[in-house]
């Protein structure tokens, strides 16, 4: 079994270093790491959209914003991802959105929340993982569902610092 400081330590290890995919086998657990893929550029077509929707594309795992019809977003959507923090998923693992299933979710859309603030839940092989915000500012996209499994790196919440 796979310790919580030791997945981290492997993570740094394999994030620090050229190698993109890692895969041990220990007491009957196994644990794989995967470096993100290749970053592409896409481009963003105007489109009549009610109000500011995430889209992801799946090849790089990134929010892409899409334009505002309301004619609020940023005339340049990279602009207006620039502004904004990414809370990324520090492993693999199951994303919840509350503590269980008949709990408020920690956080939502236009929440205010602090460095320390808890935004959700990766389950790891069993082990509940509490991620916190690490910015002060505002939720502005919740990227992925509740129950969905996560990647390393993949982008889980856009927040509007403050």
């Amino acid at each position: 079994m796979f310790k919580l400081n030791e997945i981290k330590e492997l993570i740094e290890l394999v994030d620090k270093t050229s190698v993109h995919e890692l895969e041990i086998e220990n007491e009957g657990a196994r644990l794989s790491i995967r470096k993100p893929g290749k970053t592409e550029v896409v481009q963003i077509q105007p489109s009549a959209v009610t109000g500011l929707v995430p889209a992801v594309d799946p090849a790089v795992q990134a929010p892409v914003p899409m334009e505002n019809a309301g004619g609020n977003a940023a005339a340049n959507p990279a602009e207006t991802a620039a502004n904004l923090h990414t809370i990324a998923s520090p492993m693999v693992g199951t994303f919840y959105r509350a503590a269980s299933p008949d709990a408020n979710p920690f956080v939502n859309i236009g929440d205010r929340v602090g460095e320390k603030t808890t935004v959700c839940i990766i389950e790891a092989m069993k082990l509940m993982n509490e991620l916190e915000a690490e910015v002060k500012g505002v939720i502005t996209d919740i990227l992925v569902e509740n129950g969905q499994l996560v990647e390393y790196g993949q982008p889980l919440f856009l927040v509007k610092p403050e």
